[in-house]
């Protein structure tokens, strides 16, 4: 599999890295910023722009982690030339309905998700089986917090958010999130989960049950970017080897899931 990496900055090296490992090849790598006059790792070309590098130096696949405010430009480039894309960055889901015409007026592929750790994906469907069952006893209120690296753009985490609408979707009792900092008494309905940003922190997520006999806490950790990389990855790989070959058409993670849990 040949892979064009767009966005070249922590997560852009750690793609690149975990697909050499895995034994795919760098076809380009494209990001606006000039790098360092070394080449990279992979011995890609880097470009620029996506129109800077034409067809993507025969890329099968590209894997997308840059800002919140390009993501949907990069989309529909990467639709206009029909590469399926694998599209990590997050804060730009208010585009999502014009992502997903550009990508189906091209007939092109692409797989989004707030967070392409696979370990993520599990640990939201474990919280939110949780919060259906815990639904049943009203001594167990339900909050939560995400903390991660104070580079990190936006707030709350779109992982957070993911995992809050799915708590909210299977919890009668609560209706709405809260994400701010509250100086008041949080209502019955409210789902408090308030975000840190602190120093190099990969990614933390952690949603608390409690009661006045006991707390149930179920907590992912990031130990590093590997996991969101190694997601993306697989998920590029998914794209393009489908049982009829090359999918076409807009998916999110939980369509991958599906298709791996056959459920």
């Amino acid at each position: 599999m040949k892979i064009a990496i767009v966005g070249y900055g922590k997560m852009g090296k750690m793609v690149e890295q975990t697909a050499l490992e895995q034994g795919y090849s760098i076809a380009a790598i494209i990001d606006p910023i000039p790098q360092e006059s070394s080449k990279p790792p992979s011995g890609a070309p880097m470009f620029r722009s996506i129109a800077e590098a034409g067809d993507l130096c025969g890329a099968e696949t590209a894997i997308e982690f840059t800002q919140p405010g390009t993501a949907l430009s990069n989309i529909k480039a990467l639709a206009e030339k029909n590469i399926p894309s694998v599209i990590g960055t997050t804060g730009w889901t208010e585009h999502l309905d014009e992502a997903r015409q550009a990508v189906e007026q091209a007939g092109a592929a692409l797989i989004w998700a707030s967070n392409f750790s696979l370990g993520v994906n599990v640990f939201n469907r474990i919280a939110w089986y949780a919060a259906q069952l815990i639904d049943s006893f009203p001594e167990y209120d339900a909050g939560g917090f995400e903390s991660h690296h104070n580079k990190k753009l936006d707030s709350p985490s779109g992982t957070a958010k993911t995992l809050v609408d799915g708590v909210l979707a299977r919890m009668k009792r609560k209706n709405k999130a809260v994400w701010d900092t509250l100086d008041r008494r949080p209502q019955p309905d409210e789902l408090h989960f308030p975000s840190l940003r602190l120093g190099s922190v990969p990614g933390t997520h952690s949603v608390f049950f409690d009661s006045p006999a006991d707390t149930i806490e179920i907590t992912h950790t990031a130990r590093n970017r590997e996991g969101f990389a190694s997601g993306a990855v697989r998920a590029a790989q998914w794209l393009i080897t489908g049982e009829t070959g090359k999918r076409t058409g807009f998916f999110s993670i939980d369509d991958m899931l599906k298709d791996i849990l056959g459920s």
